[in-house]
């Protein structure tokens, strides 16, 4: 797994409240048992996967297939596994910034499962204390925390050698779910003498592993959260020039959890976003397809960055700044991304037929640029699209890099400039 990372950036007087990570499996391999100190959206970009969480002291697990969206809360055990035997699984996800992280910019994973590489969280404890909570001998302990060497994403083997994670994937999930709390129970039928001394370390790994039955204790009649698909979704704006889907906590409701929404755009060769802005949100996208522009403008009205991005290059646009998205004039443009608000995003667009330029019109508003009416009214109905708008022959050049810029790319590049280099992030 690798992170962009969001929080405060050397330099910059700009905060953002979300990392995106990139888990990339090969086949038949497992993420380890863990859990989260933050809520995290998983997003199918190839490949298929199978994910299974704890959701109100039951195992859950779900299929997921390319242009899935899925939710599992902070603290929630969770694994992730490819059983495909031919195909990488590539997942993008959020994964917020929360006040309950301990002050630490960067997320931690608590490792269940675990041995010398990584550390389950059990290897922390005094192993007599640790034996006498588990009712196990120091022998068996050392073993079972000694185990696993591989690393927290770890090959299963389908031939007649099978490693631990092997055995437990096997499982029914009845058989997962006393897998998964036996280490963190520590034998709830103790004694009153063992009661005593281990209640303490009992109840904050209990706590820590199933904070979902603590916070929901009293809802355990609702439904353990079900697969979005992106794709599927009919789009909300669709033109000759593009389309684009919107899902917030109204679409899917695990979103309203975790506070997030998710978006799709696809734009034609040479077509643009319209100019606009993000009034409730933060908004994040990641480049699937094809190449483009970010274009981004400070407050002041000054261009704070206008950027070539790639596939695999993330962006960040913070709430309130004027941006807009181009696709290159020789392949259609695809970003996905992340948004810090699960309600319905009423983006105010600055140009186009819908655009605060056609609400505004009259002669305050032609007065603020120092023109007459007539002369706003004329530039206001120039162009007839709305959202998504065609491009134009003027603006060809947009797609034409300079060597030096062409030299400084890379998979993930970093833009020079202060905020620019913020805003178009790279690999820590």
């Amino acid at each position: 797994m690798r992170m962009v990372k969001g929080g405060y950036r050397a330099g910059s007087f700009l905060h953002s409240p979300m990392h995106i990570g990139f888990i990339s499996m090969e086949p038949n391999s497992l993420f380890i048992p863990q859990y989260l100190d933050s809520n995290l959206i998983l997003f199918v970009h190839h490949g298929e996967a199978r994910v299974g969480h704890i959701h109100s002291s039951e195992l859950v697990e779900r299929h997921l297939k390319h242009g899935d969206v899925y939710t599992i809360p902070a603290g929630s055990a969770f694994y992730l596994e490819n059983r495909l035997e031919n195909q990488r699984l590539r997942i993008i996800c959020s994964i917020d910034i929360t006040s309950e992280s301990m002050g630490w910019h960067a997320f931690q994973s608590f490792f269940i499962g675990g041995g010398t590489h990584p550390a389950s969280v059990l290897a922390g404890f005094d192993h007599n204390t640790l034996a006498t909570a588990l009712n196990v001998s120091p022998e068996e302990l050392h073993t079972f925390l000694t185990r696993q060497t591989s690393g927290p994403i770890v090959h299963i083997s389908g031939s007649h050698h099978k490693n631990m994670w092997s055995e437990f994937l096997t499982q029914e999930p009845h058989q997962k779910l006393a897998h998964l709390k036996r280490i963190v129970n520590f034998g709830e039928e103790a004694g009153p003498k063992e009661e005593k001394s281990t209640w303490s370390l009992r109840k904050f790994l209990f706590n820590l592993v199933n904070r979902e039955n603590v916070v929901n204790h009293h809802h355990h009649h609702h439904k353990a959260p079900s697969v979005y698909n992106l794709y599927k979704k009919k789009p909300n704006f669709k033109n000759h020039y593009g389309w684009s889907k919107n899902v917030d906590s109204s679409d899917y409701s695990p979103l309203e959890q975790s506070g997030n929404g998710v978006y799709l755009v696809n734009l034609s060769p040479g077509s643009m976003m319209a100019p606009h802005v993000n009034p409730s949100a933060i908004e994040y996208g990641v480049v699937l397809k094809g190449t483009g522009r970010i274009q981004i403008v400070y407050p002041n009205g000054t261009l704070a960055m206008n950027a070539r991005v790639r596939e695999g290059n993330v962006f960040w646009v913070p709430r309130y700044f004027p941006f807009c998205q181009i696709a290159s004039t020789n392949d259609h443009f695809e970003f996905f991304g992340f948004t810090t608000s699960a309600r319905r995003n009423h983006q105010q667009f600055l140009a186009g037929k819908n655009s605060l330029m056609q609400s505004l019109r009259g002669p305050e508003f032609a007065a603020a640029f120092g023109i007459d009416e007539k002369r706003l009214n004329r530039i206001a109905n120039a162009q007839h699209e709305q959202v998504i708008l065609p491009a134009s022959s003027w603006d060809s050049s947009q797609d034409k890099a300079s060597e030096p810029e062409r030299k400084k790319r890379t998979n993930f590049e970093r833009i020079v400039g202060s905020l620019g280099s913020d805003m178009i992030m790279g690999f820590d």
